[in-house]
């Protein structure tokens, strides 16, 4: 289809076709729009590589000329979710040292939800330029093959009593504030196709003169504005943690890795001295639940800078051989010549 347009293109404009190679480099800010969902966007940022591959073609005097780019490239992010509220899990009937039942609470603080990604892009773009100006519209298969999560939080665990205030702070019964908890978990957001596009200009000197004897430009350098809007749900969802199994009517919070974990078996197995009930805790990263959004999609704004290489054109035939006979010979002794 692109040939048939360039051919198109040189049918009826008389127009010139140059081939360029090169490449870019991009950095922008990245955001996960989660729709339907209670959480807000991430805020983040990501920056790519990539090698490029350009057919211009338009009218050979022209100031104005058709783009068809290709390529391929690297592209690196990481954004991440603020969850302002506090998040609790609550094991129930448990038994102190007293034998006294209670509720064991944890409460989860300061959470922040970070999403590391490696993908290689394919951009196909078409566009025009104008003497400076340049624009470019098009589609990027992304596809994304390393994501990591990092959650942090600090957590807090007490004891809630029906005929007593909460017991906190008191280490030696496993109750602790603001201890620091963290988790990463390897997984994959699914294939992505970018809706793209670019506006921006042309460094250096652009003349209207025209002619053989007027400079031309070998080398292309170009900045613009530019964004890729994902138009596929790359949300995943795993149905079990690398830590511990989900717990299902929790999916998005806290929870030990043993289920039926209890705070002590029996009066006669103390608990002083000891970090039990918060060491084997794991924390669900927010997009592992499946009650997180209904679907997610990725957002990328920033600035592109694109090098550009003209590659060597075949020169024009000045005197061929096929369009001249240096002589030939009459039976008349005459020499003709020939247009």
């Amino acid at each position: 289809m692109v040939l048939l347009f360039a051919v198109l293109i040189s049918g009826t404009l008389n127009a010139k076709i140059s081939n360029y190679v090169g490449g870019y480099a991009d950095l922008g800010e990245w955001t996960l729009l989660p729709s339907e969902s209670s959480y807000g966007p991430s805020f983040g940022v990501a920056g790519g590589l990539g090698f490029l591959y350009e057919l211009q073609a338009g009218p050979t005097y022209g100031q104005t000329r058709f783009l068809f780019d290709v390529g391929v490239g690297a592209q690196g992010g990481l954004t991440s979710f603020i969850q302002g509220s506090n998040l609790s899990t609550v094991l129930s009937n448990q038994l102190d040292l007293d034998g006294q039942s209670f509720d064991y609470v944890y409460e989860l603080k300061d959470r922040h939800d970070k999403y590391s990604n490696i993908a290689v892009q394919v951009p196909l773009m078409v566009g025009v330029q104008h003497r400076k100006f340049y624009a470019l519209a098009g589609a990027k298969i992304t596809a994304n093959v390393f994501t990591k999560s990092h959650t942090t939080a600090t957590l807090t665990t007490y004891g809630r009593y029906e005929d007593f205030d909460d017991f906190r702070d008191m280490p030696e019964y496993q109750f602790f504030t603001g201890r620091p908890l963290e988790s990463g978990v390897k997984t994959s957001f699914k294939l992505d196709v970018d809706l793209s596009a670019e506006i921006g200009g042309r460094f250096g000197v652009v003349t209207d003169a025209v002619g053989y004897d007027v400079p031309k430009r070998k080398i292309e350098y170009r900045l613009a504005g530019f964004f890729d809007y994902g138009l596929l749900d790359i949300h995943y969802q795993r149905d079990q943690l690398a830590l511990g199994t989900r717990n299902p009517s929790n999916p998005d919070q806290i929870l030990p890795i043993d289920g039926n974990l209890r705070y002590n078996e029996g009066v006669t197995a103390p608990v002083y001295n000891t970090t039990s009930m918060v060491d084997n805790v794991v924390v669900n990263d927010i997009m592992s639940s499946s009650g997180f959004a209904k679907a997610v999609n990725s957002l990328v704004i920033g600035l592109k800078f694109t090098v550009l290489f003209q590659l060597p054109e075949q020169g024009k035939c000045v005197l061929c051989k096929d369009a001249y006979r240096s002589s030939v010979r009459h039976r008349s002794g005459g020499v003709q010549y020939e247009e």
